[in-house]
């Protein structure tokens, strides 16, 4: 009988190719590795948490069937600054979990943050999962801060994106860590969009312009170029947080492998993300 090999698992930063997540902890789970330990980042955190919970399989059959409708649904621009609050994919998200808290989950998890006024990293691993989760996609420009024990926190990406060192005191066999800020393929790596989803894609960045500017092409040129920047910056914080903690095993996923908000792609990331699983550990 084949011996379980048990690991710590670290999931990166990086929106909708976050899904990808997903496809990788199938295969691990078919290559019978237990998942003992979770340090996830933003998208990472929520997948990860959503695991540690026991619900990942409920948040993932939901995310396969979002639609251009779905997703419009869940941008709620009241936030500060005309930011989205985030209400209403918490509210979402509420109904797989509820109020579980960190410290009852099967597994060991944390979500990493950062403190915008102390200018710090936050290891967020007890307490509501949902606030923990919510304070980790925090992303600067979209979504608004979040308060959470009299800190202001944002999106842990700022700060360490693919954050290897809280697995560090692991009972484990080994550290696999999933960086999706990996340099750029230059190719259409989940083939090219069909109409319906071009269609959600600009349905979705028009929404966004005629809430948040009047003027259109300013708010799209806007997102565009502070989306591609904090990318940028990941992708660098990635590679030398990576050299400095070099975990036992790494899987990288291209960071234009989709946009941000291609959650309406969710069966090719997550195939994706299967795929390069299997190349990595078979």
């Amino acid at each position: 009988m084949k011996t379980k090999k048990r690991i710590s698992l670290v999931l990166g930063s990086g929106g909708a190719r976050g899904l990808a997540h997903i496809g990788i902890i199938r295969r691990l789970e078919e290559q019978g590795y237990e998942i003992v330990s979770i340090s996830g980042c933003s998208i990472g955190a929520l997948v990860g948490g959503f695991y540690a919970a026991g619900k990942l399989h409920e948040y993932e059959a939901w995310v396969r069937t979002l639609d251009a409708l779905d997703i419009i649904k869940l941008l709620d621009f009241d936030g500060e600054g005309g930011l989205l609050s985030g209400k209403k994919l918490m509210k979402k998200l509420h109904t797989f979990v509820g109020d579980i808290k960190i410290e009852s989950l099967r597994i060991k998890f944390t979500a990493i943050a950062s403190d915008i006024e102390d200018e710090k990293e936050v290891w967020i691993n007890s307490g509501n999962l949902l606030d923990a989760i919510r304070a980790s996609i925090s992303i600067p420009m979209f979504f608004a801060p979040f308060r959470l024990n009299g800190s202001t926190l944002v999106d842990g990406g700022v700060l360490n994106p693919v954050p290897i060192a809280p697995t560090f005191g692991d009972d484990t066999d080994m550290t696999l860590a999933v960086n999706l800020g990996a340099k750029l393929s230059h190719q259409n790596l989940l083939g090219e969009p069909t109409q319906k989803e071009k269609s959600i894609a600009n349905s979705i960045k028009e929404y966004i312009s005629k809430i948040s500017l009047k003027n259109s092409m300013l708010q799209k040129s806007m997102f565009g170029v502070a989306n591609s920047s904090f990318d940028t910056m990941q992708a660098n914080l990635s590679r030398m947080k990576l050299a400095a903690y070099p975990p036992d095993l790494l899987i990288d996923i291209p960071r234009d492998l989709c946009g941000m908000l291609e959650f309406n792609r969710a069966n090719e990331i997550i195939e994706y993300g299967y795929q390069k699983a299997k190349e990595v550990i078979g």
